[in-house]
């Protein structure tokens, strides 16, 4: 699924130079990665020797896997979850 518009991405392999059907956003970039985890050492849970600028960018990087929405934290399911867990703590204290 595309960071950028929410639209599906056909399956298959994404190369450096893909773009999303829908919006024209690059897909080969950290915000679509599996990896990708903000506030991680350079914002990736691979171990990484440089920081990448640009998230939303096309890159070079050989550790790109597209994320999955529900199973990576990176994207939407995993912000849902997070919100869960931060309303749960929050009822502790009320």
């Amino acid at each position: 699924m595309c960071k950028n518009c929410g639209k599906p991405i056909p399956e298959g392999t994404i190369y450096r130079d893909s773009t999303c059907p829908s919006c024209g956003a690059d897909l080969h970039s950290c915000i679509n990665c599996k990896f990708y985890a903000p506030g991680s050492h350079y914002d990736c849970h691979e171990t990484i020797e440089e920081p990448v600028r640009d998230k939303d960018r096309s890159n070079f990087c050989d550790f790109f896997k597209p994320a999955v929405i529900g199973t990576d934290a990176g994207l939407a399911g995993g912000t849902d979850k997070a919100q869960k867990a931060r309303d749960a703590f929050n009822a502790l204290f009320s």
